[in-house]
């Protein structure tokens, strides 16, 4: 790592790696707030390795990860992107990721795929802001103890110098330790301009005590000055007490603080072990886009970070792996000549090639040509009555190792690399391939609940014929969707993330399956019950030739507890309602209160007690006895009150404890009742609150603006209450 940044003199792309052998291989996903430059940073070390000659522009369209139409509209990252290079004998497998917070499902499918996580944080935001959306997804790197190095961008514009953004870092993300977050490289600044600011030249590599200059267009390297050295050698004399600390060599603190020179052999040796252990988190400033340099500032030292620093398959622990019945198995260990295990890890369409799987073998080789067996229940954990497990065997087609919308042909795919399948039609994001002799399942990651719905319906009958099929495609490529069929309200519903999610929802629907949809407000399926006990009497009495119709019953109707549904009750005396048509009423009655008696929703919580009726010995029937029923409850509610019931959710909303106030104030404002609060975490407070549905429709959204994106919460269904009788009217205007 540091030695290697002595030694370069300039950039260069290195050699491919021999075979791509998993030990050879780095797979690290960047990761970091929206605007932060990972995109930017992504070109600028593909220009350095030698992949592309010139660096694209996010504002001209021109860059390799962003490769869709929608993403060149909008200027960010919304989906996964792979753009592989070569350097110093490896081939690092870049992972660039969305950094908004509505595709937060992507980021989980990077990290996935990955075996280390480089944080790219922008010094142009308020510190505040850098801390709210990068905490959450450090913690879930920390989880399983992925390896991860911390970038500074955007140092020309900062509101937050270099040395106070990597003091906030160690707090944040050092946990007990914040000299486990250190600089292992200092930034060097040129003259400030008018504006205050002032521009990146350079870096001071601490261990080698070198400085790397990028001034005059070309990477050059000299001692520091004179007025550089103080500084230096506070930063140094702290980063090698980090190190030492988290060395596996017991006395060579001991050997320190005894005042012996440490090797700086040894201190970067024990650096790359403990980077590649999660244990150590480097810090280092870039400058991917600098104005007059030929290559980007730290790129060089990134990549030798990268290589030296993070771990190859190898050394990385892989997911648990499972015979299709639940039975554990030996933990793989990424041979090549192992059996075969990969994963789906993103599935999208291509116009030209139509859809293609991301896969990532953890162990065993893919090969053109080879049968597998696909097995997988997506990303919802065990077979579940509403979506079992699903499994196929197919045959793998050509193999491509993309390079953001390019496909380069592979002749075979290694234990730790990445590959796109053309066509894996049975295959799901997060779906296992396997061997067909030895079918295995790969234990799934998690997936953001979606908590935004929209309601769609299709804008022509040509639109209606592909929506279903479309939908369903669009949800099995991207697992953060959900789709529902609501049985209440009839209404198709996706639910997604958040608005920018939706957007691009809608936009594939109409770019890659040419199907437009109107979007209709969300209902929220209420129920009717009767506040108080009435009665009904229905009479249906039709003569019109041969065979006429009559039916006659009597019956009561009072409220239950909630939850109880529909109770019906015979106590017809001396046969006034013959035996055979006592369940047409009960039919009709049901029938009837599925249909609900005031507003359209369904009727529940009540008793219905048939008492008495009268028949006719020719004229009446199964048919007339249902529509009397019907007609008696009818006529009930007509004489009773009926009151509406809304649904509630049982809701959780973890925040930094700063936001506990506003969001609890917040969730009354909504009609909720906060019904506990507790710790999760240090800073942070879990509310529990229960809230009236027709409240969080778009939850999602305002919670996010809220708290500055720092909240998340989830929920689940609790019961129906009766709602206010002022909503009423109100609610059924709104929802039609």
């Amino acid at each position: 790592m540091g030695d290697k940044v002595h030694a370069r003199t300039g950039a260069a792309g290195g050699t491919p790696a021999a075979g791509h052998h998993p030990r050879a291989l780095r797979n690290v996903a960047l990761v970091g707030h929206s605007g932060s430059g990972k995109t930017t940073l992504v070109e600028a070390l593909a220009q350095t390795a030698g992949a592309i000659g010139r660096a694209g522009r996010v504002e001209d369209g021109s860059t390799v990860s962003d490769h869709e139409e929608i993403e060149h509209r909008q200027n960010r990252s919304v989906q996964l992107s792979l753009v592989p290079v070569d350097w110093d004998g490896h081939r690092i497998n870049l992972l660039d990721t969305p950094g908004y917070a509505d595709f937060v499902g992507e980021v989980r499918a990077g990290l996935r795929a990955a075996d280390a996580a480089l944080f790219v944080v922008s010094a142009a935001q308020e510190a505040e802001a850098v801390a709210a959306t990068t905490r959450a997804l450090w913690e879930e790197c920390a989880a399983v103890a992925m390896p991860r190095a911390l970038v500074v961008t955007h140092l020309d514009t900062a509101r937050t110098p270099f040395d106070a953004l990597t003091r906030i870092c160690g707090e944040l993300f050092g946990g007990d330790d914040p000299d486990a977050v250190l600089p292992l490289y200092l930034p060097v600044l040129g003259p400030e301009a008018a504006d205050g600011h002032a521009p990146l030249t350079g870096l001071t590599g601490l261990l080698t005590q070198r400085v790397f200059d990028y001034s005059g267009g070309e990477r050059t390297e000299h001692p520091p000055s004179g007025d550089e050295r103080a500084p230096l050698a506070e930063a140094r004399a702290r980063l090698i007490e980090g190190i030492i600390a988290e060395s596996e060599d017991e006395t060579l603190m001991d050997r320190y603080l005894g005042g012996e020179t440490i090797d700086t052999g040894t201190l970067v040796t024990d650096l790359e072990r403990a980077v590649a252990r999660g244990s150590f988190h480097p810090v280092l400033a870039a400058a991917p886009a600098a104005e007059g340099a030929r290559q980007g500032i730290g790129t060089v030292e990134l990549l030798d970070l990268i290589t030296g620093g993070f771990p190859s398959p190898l050394e990385h622990p892989l997911p648990a792996v499972t015979t299709p019945d639940g039975s554990p198995l030996p933990a793989l260990d990424g041979d090549p000549g192992g059996p075969l295990v990969a994963e789906v890890v993103k599935t999208s369409s291509d116009p030209y090639v139509g859809r293609l799987s991301l896969v990532r073998v953890f162990s065993g080789t893919l090969r053109p040509d080879d049968t597998v067996h696909v097995y997988g229940h997506g990303l919802d954990g065990p077979a579940q009555e509403d979506r079992p497990c699903h499994e196929a065997r197919t045959r793998v087609g050509a193999l491509t190792s993309p390079f953001g919308k390019q496909q380069r042909p592979l002749d075979a795919c290694v234990a730790g690399d990445l590959a796109c399948v053309a066509r894996l039609e049975t295959a799901e994001t997060g779906d296992t391939l396997s061997g067909t002799g030895h079918p295995l399942l790969l234990e799934p990651w998690t997936t953001p609940d979606p908590l935004l719905p929209l309601a769609v319906q299709a804008h022509s009958k040509a639109d209606e014929d592909k929506l279903s099929h479309s939908l369903a495609r669009l949800v099995a490529e991207d697992p953060a969707m959900r789709l529902e069929q609501n049985p209440d309200t009839g209404q198709l519903v996706l639910w997604c993330l958040g608005e920018a999610h939706l957007g691009v929802a809608l936009d594939r629907l109409r770019d890659h399956y040419g199907v437009q949809v109107d979007t209709v407000p969300h209902r929220v399926a209420l129920r009717e019950t009767f506040a108080g006990p009435a009665t009904g009497r229905g009479r249906h009495v039709k003569q019109s030739g041969g065979h006429g119709q009559y039916a006659v019953c009597e019956i009561d109707v009072e409220p239950l507890p909630a939850g109880s549904g529909v109770e019906f009750v015979d106590r017809v005396v001396g046969g006034a309602v013959p035996r055979p048509f006592i369940a047409s009423v009960e039919k009709g009655v049901r029938a009837q209160a599925a249909r609900g008696v005031a507003a359209g929703h369904p009727l529940v919580d009540i008793r219905v007690v048939l008492r008495d009726g009268k028949a006719h010995s020719v004229d009446s029937s199964d048919a007339a006895f249902q529509t009397a029923g019907a007609l008696a409850l009818r006529e009930a509610a007509a004489e009773a009150h009926v009151q509406f019931l809304e649904p509630v959710a049982e809701v959780g909303v973890l925040v930094p404890d700063d936001y506990v106030g506003p969001v609890m104030s917040d969730l009354s404002g909504r009609r909720g009742r906060v019904t506990g609060t507790e710790q999760s975490g240090s800073g942070r407070t879990l509310v529990r609150a229960d809230v009236p549905e027709l409240e969080i429709g778009r939850y999602a959204v305002d919670l996010r603006a809220l708290t500055h994106g720092t909240g998340r919460f989830d929920r689940s269904y609790a019961r129906h209450e009766p709602m206010p009788p002022q909503l009423a009217d109100r609610v059924h205007a709104r929802q039609g």
